[in-house]
């Protein structure tokens, strides 16, 4: 018997919903590293990016043993994308702004201390910081994902592009859109941001 070690992804999947159970686990070791990871990356937090991975293979797993997986030649795209869609759902859940998180392991909007400032410097940076939460909720879903991907998770746009299964260009033009908006949404309600 052929090493599965060895196998493509295609002759994994076929492996596994012809019933040999094998075929499953050597494509979530191949890949639990970078499913993991990608979620992880935007939710902050292990037992949420725990759950939220096992729900991602339960689709997984719904899906082929159903018959529907047909993105041949394209397994880890496709689970990325479901585990994106997963985390999207939390969020949409929460119905919470996304968390920022520093190299300590802290939320930038809740510890943000500048030595300098004066108490009132304080508040009004923070009444700022809650203010850019509430526009982000208010903007279209593609134009927050997108904003949310690139500027809080820190992801390239080809990776967005991939995940949201749009081409680089919308998804540019969505983060483009993302920008205007929210511009304008701060002159409406007469805040005060700098936007790069």
């Amino acid at each position: 018997m052929k090493d599965l070690n060895n196998m493509t992804d295609e002759q994994l999947i076929h492996l596994y919903a012809s019933g040999d159970e094998n075929g499953l686990s050597v494509l979530i070791d191949r890949y639990k590293s970078k499913i993991y990871t990608s979620i992880y990356m935007r939710v902050k937090d292990d037992f949420v990016a725990e759950d939220i991975f096992q729900e991602t293979f339960i689709k997984v797993i719904n899906t082929i043993k159903s018959g529907g997986y047909n993105e041949e030649g394209k397994f880890l795209p496709w689970v990325i994308r479901i585990a994106y869609n997963m985390v999207i759902d939390h969020f949409r859940k929460e119905k919470r702004g996304p968390t920022v998180i520093n190299n300590d392991g802290y939320d930038i909007f809740e510890v943000m201390d500048f030595a300098d400032d004066d108490t009132e410097r304080k508040m009004v940076r923070t009444q700022m910081d809650v203010d850019l939460k509430k526009l982000i909720q208010l903007l279209p879903d593609d134009q927050k994902e997108v904003l949310i991907m690139r500027h809080f998770c820190e992801m390239s746009f080809k990776d967005i592009a991939e995940i949201s299964n749009v081409s680089i260009n919308t998804a540019l033009g969505r983060m483009r859109y993302a920008l205007h908006n929210l511009r304008k949404m701060i002159e409406e309600n007469n805040l005060s941001f700098q936007f790069q």
